[in-house]
């Protein structure tokens, strides 16, 4: 028996159409929010109030003189819901989620990592 320390995510393509509607309907003006700016803007940071890594991440991506967009639904004793539903459309369990050119690159650890390694700006100018 072969074990994987990942699991897999196998039913996000294996919904009822009744379920398929309800998450497509989960704080879809919010969703939407988000996917237009990602779409429209090279970069995007979702977050919320009073994370401290939301706060690392602009601070990071301003100090590296690139601007980005950044969104903000509640703290973390609002708006849960509204973050639920991004956290379900775009698969990632973090604050922030930095997306550059379309393409979620994760959270702090990974933009701070991207910007680093120049991965981010090479992303950002269609290098990668």
């Amino acid at each position: 028996m072969t074990t994987s320390s990942t699991p897999e995510r196998p039913l996000h393509d294996r919904y009822t159409p009744h379920v398929a509607e309800t998450i497509a309907r989960f704080h879809a003006d919010v969703v939407r929010e988000v996917s237009e700016a990602v779409a429209r803007e090279p970069v995007v940071v979702v977050g919320m109030a009073q994370n401290p890594f939301v706060k690392k991440a602009r601070k990071a991506l301003a100090d590296a003189g690139i601007s980005f967009r950044y969104l903000e639904y509640g703290s973390y004793m609002s708006q849960w819901r509204r973050r639920l539903a991004i956290k379900m459309w775009s698969g990632w369990p973090l604050f922030p989620q930095v997306f550059v050119q379309g393409t979620l690159i994760g959270g702090f650890d990974e933009t701070r990592a991207a910007l680093a390694d120049g991965s981010l700006r090479a992303r950002l100018e269609g290098e990668d």
